[in-house]
């Protein structure tokens, strides 16, 4: 798809190629051969904005006092409580508490394909829609910024790349890495939906 008709695509239009996505596992990260550890279920809220004309995603960046993932990009989002019911009601939980969204001002579209870490979370991604220019309460515990970043820039090719690695098991890895963008590099799994969803788009 080009850029214009990414630019150009309406609510209704994304929430249709969001339900032709495979509901099958994204991508499984390397795990340890014979590791039956249960993974925990985990949602993420991926936020799209309208402004004006121009789509946009909403990150986060995380403090330096989380426990984890310390001071990366990423979506609003985390663990599943026994109280949530469904990923949409773990997503947007998660981001009234590290943003202050109200879970009335989201309008959810659809879901990507569920993501498998070998941190042993089954991450489901959340996307939906939030009203520009709404004025956000980020969690000074947990969220140090709050920022977006043009969809359009998101999908050129010439923005991000994929670097093998060694992860934290010892195995080689693509990861996605894009350019900073108002200083923020974007990557990981975080980079990785991101790519997901410019494909569900396209």
């Amino acid at each position: 798809m080009g850029g214009n008709a990414l630019k150009t695509l309406t609510a209704d239009e994304i929430a249709d190629r969001l339900a032709l996505r495979p509901g099958t596992p994204l991508r499984l990260e390397s795990r340890p051969e014979g590791q039956a550890a249960p993974l925990r279920a985990a949602a993420v809220l991926v936020p799209l904005l309208l402004d004006g004309a121009e789509w946009h995603l909403l990150f986060t960046r995380r403090t330096q006092t989380v426990q984890n993932h310390k001071g990366q990009v990423s979506f609003p989002g985390g663990s599943a409580e026994p109280e949530d019911l469904t990923p949409q009601q773990t997503a947007l939980r998660e981001a009234y508490e590290e943003i202050g969204l109200l879970p009335e001002n989201a309008q959810i579209l659809g879901v990507l394909p569920i993501f498998e870490t070998n941190t042993a979370y089954r991450i489901t991604p959340v996307v939906g829609i939030l009203p520009w220019g709404l004025t956000y309460r980020p969690s000074p515990e947990e969220v140090s910024r709050i920022f977006t970043v043009p969809l359009l820039w998101l999908a050129d090719p010439a923005h991000y790349e994929e670097r093998l690695m060694t992860n934290r098991l010892g195995q080689p890895e693509q990861v996605v890495f894009y350019q900073p963008y108002d200083g923020e590099v974007i990557w990981g799994v975080t980079g990785r939906l991101v790519v997901e969803l410019i494909h569900a788009l396209s």
